[in-house]
């Protein structure tokens, strides 16, 4: 009997969370799988995307991580209503990633064109007068960035430790072709271009009030659906734990090395769960 509830408990856990990336109120449909996609059944994209539990980790990690840059934290504070919907940039970069890693060619492509014009429309300018675009190819080459590299190692930690090194390069090699189309430049190939890609970034980034307050809205928000809590809680926490360190101090996050074992035990058997749930 034990077993049969918690079963119910993983496949409700699963339905709630299907319901946060696919939200019918908004006319969304499910993704489902294209073999005539920008990628297709045998990339490294497509096992690594198919995730539930490693995205949203690895999603929550690059948003803290792209939001040290100043001009893409001004674009958060000056074009979103951040303060109310945290949580539905996350949502929207999801399903970006699902239809872009999943859908048809022509269903990709409207995506891809959908974001650069959102993004040909937000500039202004920073507190010390600075302009910015959400266009320029520099910043887009740092979010892209973030977003793979937090991804990566989101799977890596949680869903294949055992990755191989040439598995890692060629999924840095796969996500050129949606960052490419979106404009950004410099676009990493493999892993090593990556780092040294945030190396030259890092004398740019910045932590201040600012920061701290879109960081905090983040980590507090309130579950959109009251089911997935203990979700949420848990991966918001192994997101913190993703980031590197010189970020987590950056945002001035306390070190989570006396909790780090129970994170990560935590956010695996969870990632197990949800796997189980959605089989």
């Amino acid at each position: 009997m034990a077993g049969v509830i918690a079963q119910r408990m993983k496949r409700a856990m699963a339905g709630e969370v299907r319901a946060l990336f696919n939200d019918r109120s908004r006319g969304e449909r499910p993704v489902m799988p294209q073999s005539d996609g920008l990628f297709g059944p045998q990339s490294v994209a497509w096992r690594v995307h198919r995730d539930v539990t490693s995205m949203m980790v690895g999603g929550v990690a690059a948003l803290l991580l792209q939001m040290l840059h100043p001009a893409v934290l001004a674009g958060v504070w000056d074009h979103s209503g951040f303060r109310h919907d945290m949580l539905g940039r996350l949502r929207r970069t999801a399903r970006f990633i699902a239809v872009t890693t999943y859908g048809s060619a022509a269903d990709a492509t409207a995506a891809l064109d959908r974001v650069r014009m959102i993004h040909d429309g937000i500039s202004g300018a920073l507190p010390d007068g600075t302009t910015y675009r959400a266009s320029d190819p520099a910043l887009l080459a740092w979010v892209h960035v973030c977003e793979v590299t937090s991804f990566l190692a989101a799977w890596r930690r949680y869903g294949e430790p055992g990755m191989t090194a040439a598995d890692q390069d060629r999924y840095v090699a796969e996500m050129m072709r949606i960052a490419t189309p979106l404009g950004a430049n410099p676009v990493p190939s493999n892993r090593q271009e990556a780092a040294r890609l945030i190396e030259r970034m890092r004398p740019s980034l910045v932590a201040d009030t600012r920061t701290r307050e879109v960081a905090g809205l983040l980590l507090r928000q309130r579950p959109a659906r009251l089911a997935i809590a203990p979700f949420q809680a848990i991966t918001f926490r192994a997101a913190v734990d993703l980031l590197p360190g010189w970020a987590r101090r950056m945002h001035g996050f306390a070190d989570p090395l006396a909790a780090r074992p129970l994170v990560r035990a935590g956010t695996f058997g969870l990632a197990e769960a949800v796997r189980w749930a959605f089989r």
